[in-house]
């Protein structure tokens, strides 16, 4: 009996990447908790005497969920970099199609797409550059600090 593939899934083979994987899954739940606060923001008036506590969590969930890619590929920076960019590219879309219904979002905001995508970018980046040099640092100080001398003949 022969293995018939399924049309179509050929598709899906970026799953088998981890590093893509979890950038993609990590820029779904930033864009769910962005659109959740947005939406809890502007169409929950209920929610208004709570403002200051919403806005929190929703900033501490944000946070909690932008550390995925850096939990993960803390010992790999090249993998880190990919799967943040990744996320954030997910999360930039996803702020550029919100920004579509909610007229006055980047003013309130005040970040165009573009800059909230630099900004995620260059978070990113400088803790893969964290996370390349730690290391380095750490072992250049469990060497010993003073050289041995040779005596001059």
């Amino acid at each position: 009996m022969s293995w018939n593939p399924v049309p179509g899934i050929a598709w899906f083979g970026w799953l088998r990447n981890l590093t893509l994987r979890i950038g993609v899954l990590t820029g779904v739940y930033l864009a769910a908790v962005m659109i959740i606060a947005v939406l809890a923001a502007n169409r929950a008036p209920f929610l208004e005497e709570f403002a200051e506590l919403r806005n929190w969590v929703f900033r501490l969930s944000f946070a909690g969920v932008a550390l995925i890619p850096i939990g993960m590929f803390r010992r790999e920076p090249a993998r880190l970099v990919i799967a943040g960019v990744a996320g954030w590219l997910i999360l930039t879309l996803a702020y550029s199609l919100t920004g579509i219904f909610f007229e006055h979002l980047f003013a309130r905001i005040g970040k165009t797409p573009f800059h909230l995508f630099m900004l995620g970018t260059t978070v990113y980046g400088i803790s893969a550059v964290i996370a390349w040099v730690a290391p380095m640092l750490r072992a250049a100080f469990q060497q010993p600090v003073a050289a041995s001398r040779r005596r001059p003949y």
